[in-house]
């Protein structure tokens, strides 16, 4: 009896010493494993684009549908454009008018109308000439008409008319002279050419032509609306022949790569996380599937616990607001989806995140 007492207390000794053993070792490998590594939980988020048109007409044709993954500048949606192509034909021919008239200031007076103005000037000045010698011919025959009219060989009406004959030649002459001075100022302004003052106002509404046209040309280059990145539509708001305008949106686009989790870091834990740190997220939706991630946002500023993930534990437990990035190129991490986060300590330095990470990733 002795015996069996002695051995049933030797084997409790043992059962007990194997599961000190036990907890022992899971005590290590758990402490050693809170040691290597940070576990966080989130939700998955994404950024959102309504995208709308740059101005107001209705649609003629929306070319995706709701679900439908697109890449950066791709047509999404044209609006009727007849309105705006009929402005730009109308600016285009005001463009080439004002060249024209532009071309011709600078390009001064053609040598046909100088040599016309020239012409002109000489026939004038011949006019003048010829009214000069009528001039002194009538004053010629007044002198003697005069002289007879004294001795009473003549009557003084014929003295009389030889009077008025002179003054109609000398106005005559007169005339003859203002048209020679004007074709004067004629051909010099010819020789000239236009005023400079002409020559800027033409170009400065040249230059205002060219604004209208380059205006009207963005208002039909806006008549069609591109995706400014890659995502998923995930919403269609309005169809063909509704009337767009820049406030009313037609699609939401989802930029889901690169997607985030939204999680909260324990202010403890802060000095263990850095920027660039390579992380991996597990959601429930694909067990036993693994994606890398890394941390990309940890906020300056603590705050409470939110109470989307407030335990018992952490109701009074200041947290960071933290984003663990992840690409998404098969669509499978969706907005709202809860995750895991694992950002492992050992041999995980901070590393600079590139601009465009996904393409690297």
């Amino acid at each position: 009896m002795a015996a069996k007492k002695k051995i049933r207390i030797i084997a409790v000794v043992v059962v007990a010493l194997a599961l000190i053993g036990t907890f022992a070792v899971r005590h290590f490998w758990n402490v050693r494993s809170a040691r290597s590594s940070i576990t966080l939980y989130g939700n998955i988020d994404i950024r959102q684009v309504q995208l709308a048109f740059n101005d107001s007409e209705r649609i003629d044709k929306l070319l995706v549908d709701e679900g439908a993954a697109v890449h950066a500048g791709q047509l999404v949606a044209r609006l009727a454009a007849q309105r705006f192509r009929d402005a730009v034909d109308r600016y285009r021919a005001d463009v080439a008018e004002q060249k024209q008239i532009v071309a011709r200031l600078l390009a001064g007076s053609r040598p046909e109308e100088i040599s016309r103005a020239r012409a002109e000037l000489a026939a004038a000045q011949a006019d003048v000439e010829a009214a000069k010698a009528n001039v002194e011919n009538s004053r010629a025959l007044y002198r003697r008409q005069q002289a007879l009219a004294r001795k009473q060989y003549v009557s003084l009406q014929v003295s009389d008319d030889a009077r008025r004959g002179l003054l109609v030649a000398q106005a005559g002459l007169d005339a003859k002279r203002k048209i020679a001075a004007a074709g004067g100022q004629v051909l010099r302004l010819a020789l000239l050419g236009p005023r400079k003052e002409d020559i800027s106002a033409a170009k400065a509404k040249l230059q205002s032509e060219i604004a209208l046209l380059a205006r009207a040309q963005k208002d039909l280059a806006d008549t069609q609306l591109y995706a400014p990145a890659a995502g998923v539509i995930q919403d269609r708001l309005l169809e063909p022949g509704d009337m767009a305008n820049p406030q009313t949106p037609v699609f939401t686009l989802a930029l889901d790569n690169p997607v985030w989790v939204r999680a909260y870091l324990p202010e403890p834990e802060l000095g263990k996380v850095a920027l660039g740190m390579r992380a991996w997220i597990s959601t429930d939706s694909f067990p036993g599937k693994r994606f890398r991630g890394w941390v990309g946002f940890i906020s300056p500023v603590a705050e409470f616990t939110p109470k989307s993930v407030e335990t018992t534990q952490l109701r009074s437990q200041l947290v960071y607001r933290v984003r663990i990035y992840a690409c998404n190129p098969d669509h499978r991490l969706r907005l709202g989806m809860p995750a895991t986060v694992d950002i492992p300590l050992e041999g995980n330095p901070a590393h600079a995140v590139p601009a465009r990470p996904c393409e690297t990733h």
